[in-house]
């Protein structure tokens, strides 16, 4: 179990300080779920910043450190989870021609970006995961949650803002966060005992729904996220 958290603020004016320290702040509300290992990646540019907290399980070197950057400099991963299937993605990906420093799957899923893209990569990866990624050719931010939602994933816009995190608490951390009560999402709550998907206990914050990609090219896209994956086509389809 690791945490993953992070923003995109259009045309941001803050500087790089401000947002690594912010990121941080978001992130480390997450520490029970990464005590190993802690960092933060931004970019001014864009307004973009990432964090994430580590628990160490595959390839516990500094080689699985996150955020992590693929080898061509293009896309930048915050990543939860476990892709089953690595070690087959890895040896297709090396018969293709890519070499690896470290032993991670966040380094493979990364690769895989490069060769296959994104949208053919989730559908690729066998496992459990929520990840945020940045591609900095297209200017595009991705979030992806795995098929039957293991990992948790909540994101929404607030004031120009776009908030993701593992958990609500991180978003919370945020000085531009206004947590507005969803009066709806608690009629529901206090009904069922829980928030049915796609909304959150706050106003404007949702759940990525299991099997969904979510592809943004500004902080306010009003893109809506898509599925990838679901059961009821795997029935259908024997």
């Amino acid at each position: 179990m690791c945490g993953i958290a992070g923003f995109w603020r259009d045309n941001s004016d803050q500087s790089t300080d401000w947002l690594e320290k912010t990121a941080s702040t978001m992130v480390n509300t997450l520490v029970h779920r990464g005590p190993d290992d802690s960092g933060t990646w931004v970019d001014r540019a864009v307004g973009v910043a990432f964090g994430h907290r580590r628990l160490s399980i595959i390839d516990v070197s500094k080689a699985g450190h996150q955020p992590m950057i693929s080898a061509d400099g293009r896309f930048i991963i915050t990543y939860n989870g476990e892709i089953y299937n690595f070690q087959k993605l890895r040896q297709q990906l090396e018969k293709k021609g890519h070499r690896f420093r470290g032993h991670s799957d966040t380094e493979v899923m990364l690769a895989s970006f490069v060769h296959w893209g994104v949208e053919s990569c989730v559908k690729k990866f066998n496992g459990m995961f929520a990840f945020a990624l940045w591609d900095r050719q297209n200017r595009q931010l991705w979030l992806a949650r795995d098929r039957i939602g293991e990992k948790p994933l909540y994101y929404g816009v607030q004031n120009g803002t776009l908030f993701y995190a593992s958990e609500l608490k991180a978003i919370r951390a945020h000085l531009d966060f206004r947590p507005i009560i969803n009066r709806d999402a608690l009629a529901s709550f206090l009904r069922f005992s829980y928030v049915p998907a796609p909304h959150s206990i706050y106003k404007g914050i949702k759940k990525l729904l299991p099997g969904h990609l979510l592809g943004l090219k500004s902080a306010t896209d009003s893109a809506k996220s898509q599925p990838y994956w679901s059961l009821d086509r795997v029935m259908q389809n024997g």
